[in-house]
Formats: structure tokens, C-alpha cells, sequence
């Protein structure tokens, strides 16, 4: 199995687990068991319809993954590009109405809200560079459009983890204040959440296009025999 097979593999287990632990809650169309309370009227319709749409993206993104889809199969690319899009776009524009009124302070909120605008950003212009052919920008587009799609994995990650390693901060900076430490914590998880994947993103593309423009230019400097 190729390292493109296996990286694809595990994304697959990755999100499938993601999935099975962070959908339960939503298919039940129960608010008492959102995981995130309601802060307006709309708030739980959609906060279900973001969880339910960035679902069908992320199992989007990992077809899209799959190696060789996009060369042996490319109608399959195609279709289940639009599909991505479809679900992109309404779960990015739920994602910003419902992070900006976030009960989990304004840092959390200003972050939400710039990940979303991110995510339909990427989105729209990964997609009208593909309906004009250009190849480059539409892939380089959707890469980060998906990355932003995933970084919810490593948000719920980084919360957690932040929250017990800066714990003692609870007292000696937020002089005890249980919210307003929770706040500081999910609100800076959020941010690395998704900040730290979409600079990897930039950071692999740039490196395989210097690589890839070092091979091209290999040839010049080879002596003749």
C-alpha cells in the first residue's frame, strides 16, 4: 500500500470517528441533547443543519481524497465536488451566524466567525476556478477550503488539552473566574484549531511547488556526455 493509500485510509478512520461521536446528539432534533446551549431562537436549527451539512462535507473531502479518483474517475471528482460545495457553503454561512453568538465568550466568536468567512472564501473560489479550467488555483483553493472543513477534529483537540495544561491560569490570571478561564481556553483552542492546519496546507503546497520547480530545472545544470 502506497503512503498516498494509507494517508487516505487513516484520514477516512479519522473523520468516520470524528462522525460517530459528534453526530448522535443532532439526529435526534432534541436541544436538551445539543452539546452547545442555545443562545437565540434559531440556535439549535442551525446549529443541526451546520453539524449535518460540515458532515456531508468531510465525508466529501475524504472521496475526494481517495487516490486516483480524480484521474481514473474524474465524472466521480466532479459530482462529488459539487456535492462538497453544496454542503460547504449553508454549513459555512450556519457556522457564522451561530459562532458569532457563541456562549463561550468573544474570543471563541471573533474566531468562529473568521474561520467560517474563511471556509466559504476558499470554497467559492476553489469552485469558480474550476468552472474556468484553472487547474492550479482550483486545487490549491479547495485544499485549504477542505483543510478548513477538518480543522473541526483538531479544535476538539486542542480545547481540551489547553484547558488542563493552562488550568493554573484559572487563579493566577483569571483570579478564579471558572468562565472566564473556560472563555480564554476554548477561544485560543479554536484559534490553533484551525490556524495550525491551514499554515501545514500552505506550508506543504509551497514546498511540493519548490520541489517540483527544482525537478523541472534539474535537467539545465546536468553536464552533457
Amino acid at each position: 500500500m502506497t503512503y498516498a493509500y494509507r494517508w487516505s485510509l487513516a484520514l477516512a478512520l479519522v473523520v468516520a470517528a470524528f462522525l460517530a461521536f459528534s453526530l448522535p446528539p443532532y439526529v435526534t432534533a432534541d436541544p436538551e441533547q445539543s452539546r452547545v446551549p442555545a443562545t437565540f431562537l434559531l440556535h439549535y436549527p442551525l446549529l443541526v443543519g451546520h453539524v449535518l451539512l460540515a458532515s456531508v462535507a468531510m465525508v466529501a473531502v475524504v472521496l475526494q481524497a481517495w487516490p486516483g479518483l480524480r484521474v481514473r474517475y474524474p465524472a466521480v471528482h466532479r459530482r462529488v465536488g459539487r456535492v462538497y460545495v453544496a454542503a460547504a457553503l449553508p454549513a459555512a454561512a450556519c457556522a457564522m451566524v451561530i459562532g458569532a453568538a457563541t456562549p463561550f465568550g468573544p474570543i471563541l466568536a471573533v474566531g468562529n466567525v473568521a474561520l467560517a468567512a474563511l471556509w466559504m472564501w476558499f470554497t467559492v473560489n476553489g469552485y469558480l476556478a474550476g468552472r474556468r479550467r484553472h487547474t492550479g488555483e482550483h486545487r490549491r483553493n479547495m485544499i485549504y477550503s477542505a483543510t478548513l472543513a477538518l480543522s473541526i477534529i483538531t479544535n476538539r483537540i486542542w480545547t481540551p488539552l489547553l484547558f488542563i495544561a493552562l488550568n493554573p491560569l484559572q487563579n493566577s490570571v483569571f483570579g478564579g473566574n471558572e468562565e472566564h478561564f473556560l472563555w480564554f481556553a476554548a477561544g485560543l483552542g479554536a484559534w490553533l484549531g484551525w490556524t495550525i492546519p491551514l499554515f501545514t496546507a500552505w506550508w506543504w503546497m509551497r514546498r511540493r511547488s519548490v520541489a517540483t520547480s527544482s525537478s523541472i530545472s534539474q535537467p539545465r545544470h546536468t553536464s552533457r556526455v
